[in-house]
């Protein structure tokens, strides 16, 4: 059964109604509504957020309070949780159209393009910083992913940066030096990706393929073994966090990022 949370600062009256009136389009999917209504702190935010994080579900609000709207992006981009906000966009409009802002919520056009316009800047630093470019600026990164080719760094980086994270992806290859800009940013910013070797060698097989090359040892179990090991070595020096990659969607292998990411940050 799917699970969306209609999050409210009020009687929550507003959300159950919207997600009743949109889940009529979808009558083949069992889906119960969860209320949280009169959540006016921080605490019942994060409460909330890891009870869906746990139940893999999906947050649906209509917070009013600019502080309380700031607090549950920040959570739910922490916990790789998808929330849409209901009322925010329309108190935005009405701002803009009646050109005076929401009782007590100064700031608020602001606020809202401001997360609007993050998020684009996390994308473009994701694509600035693909496979090993511009490493000079690693220490504007959030996060760094490292691995041998294809080991998913690029759709990680770019989905992240989506989440409105500030990513950059470095391939390991065999012999050749990490620049020292990584060896310098501090635990928790670089994490190691992994697999198993015939996992990787078959992805490698189909790539090539596709694009018409020769695969050779790029993509023999043998040589993406002794690559594995290679990269293993390096994460193992830097006790950089290391993920495995095989088998798993992207949205799972983001959501281990964050989780192992989160811990770090808390000490």
């Amino acid at each position: 059964m799917y699970k969306i949370y209609a999050v409210s600062d009020g009687t929550g009256r507003t959300a159950r109604q919207a997600l009743q009136a949109v889940l009529t389009q979808f009558m083949n999917r069992e889906v119960e509504i969860i209320l949280k209504a009169e959540v006016r702190t921080v605490s019942q935010i994060e409460e909330i957020v890891l009870e869906v994080e746990q139940q893999k579900g999906f947050i649906v609000h209509t917070l009013v309070s600019e502080a309380l709207r700031g607090d549950i992006v920040r959570i739910c981009r922490i916990h790789n949780v998808e929330a849409i906000d209901l009322i925010g966009p329309l108190l935005m409009r009405m701002t803009n159209f009646l050109d005076e802002s929401p009782q007590g919520e100064p700031g608020l056009f602001f606020t809202i393009n401001k997360e609007y316009f993050k998020r684009i800047d996390s994308m473009q630093f994701a694509f600035n910083h693909d496979d090993g470019l511009r490493d000079n600026e690693y220490d504007k990164a959030e996060i760094v992913l490292v691995g041998v080719s294809r080991t998913f760094k690029t759709p990680l980086s770019i989905f992240l940066a989506y989440k409105g994270w500030f990513v950059a992806n470095y391939p390991v290859v065999m012999g050749a030096e990490l620049p020292e800009s990584l060896s310098k940013l501090p635990y928790g910013s670089v994490f190691g990706l992994t697999t198993q070797a015939h996992d990787l060698s078959g992805l490698r097989k189909a790539r090539q393929e596709y694009l018409g090359g020769n695969t050779r040892d790029y993509a023999s179990v043998d040589f993406v073994r002794k690559e594995l090991y290679y990269a293993q070595r390096i994460f193992d020096r830097y006790e950089w966090p290391v993920i495995t990659v095989t088998n798993k969607p992207i949205e799972e292998i983001a959501s281990e990022i964050l989780a192992v990411k989160r811990r770090i940050d808390r000490g």
